[in-house]
């Protein structure tokens, strides 16, 4: 039995890789998925695929960083399927080299998608997601959201704003019945890796899909218990390092 039937699920950076894998997996228990990127021909594949299995999807090319397109893919999202249920914050970009080398409009992209997109999201779709009885918002952080790495300094610095940002917004919103929750993975399989790590050997990565099964758990959890925040590493890594 699909276990997110008649639910709805918006997810951002869902044209490829992580949330592409989550985006499938969510319409794989039933959700009807929101899907938002920049790229529209990476949405509409993205779509296709999920509509070839039998299930629902509307793609919405998008800038998260973008106010006034926020307020309008939440509306269009709500439109098409008449609720809200669940929001990935999943889309990141990512300059790197040394900060010292960094220049400061680089600083302002990775901020304004990376923060401000969650930010404004989440604020776009509160409203809707008190309409439900529980109902979730899952921030796409990293192991660099809670540790320093060489040549990371953007990337690291907006990914600890959105733990930040995640850890401030499950208080307020907990007596709504919205669960808010991190996911930190470590190195995953996609073309992002190549820039931010290239270092490692790919073999050893972890894959998109098991990432997408840690969102699934936390979505179809019942009873009381709650995870805030869920750690992944490769399996090649130092545990607990």
């Amino acid at each position: 039995m699909q276990q997110l039937t008649e639910q709805v699920a918006l997810v951002t950076g869902a044209g490829r890789g992580i949330g592409r894998s989550i985006a499938l997996a969510l319409a794989g228990e039933g959700a009807r998925v929101a899907l938002v990127a920049r790229t529209e021909a990476q949405l509409h594949a993205v779509q296709a695929e999920i509509e070839a299995r039998g299930g629902q999807a509307l793609s919405l090319p998008a800038d998260v960083s973008d106010e006034a397109a926020v307020k309008a893919l939440v509306r269009a999202a709500v439109q098409k399927f008449g609720r809200l249920d669940i929001v990935v914050n999943n889309a990141a970009i990512g300059v790197f080299g040394p900060l010292a080398e960094t220049r400061a409009d680089d600083w302002d992209r990775v901020m304004a998608v990376n923060v401000r997109g969650p930010f404004l999201l989440c604020r776009e779709a509160i409203p809707y997601l008190k309409q439900q009885p529980r109902s979730f918002i899952i921030n796409m952080n990293s192991v660099v959201g809670v540790k320093g790495y060489v040549n990371q300094a953007l990337y690291g610095a907006s990914k600890h704003a959105l733990l930040g940002l995640t850890k401030v917004l499950a208080k307020e919103v907990q007596a709504d019945g919205i669960r808010v929750h991190a996911i930190c993975p470590g190195g995953v399989d996609t073309e992002f890796i190549g820039d931010a790590r290239p270092d490692l050997d790919r073999s050893l990565l972890m894959q998109a899909d098991e990432i997408a099964d840690a969102v699934l758990f936390l979505v179809t959890r019942r009873g009381n218990a709650v995870i805030d925040e869920i750690h992944l590493h490769r399996a090649a890594s130092t545990p607990w390092a």
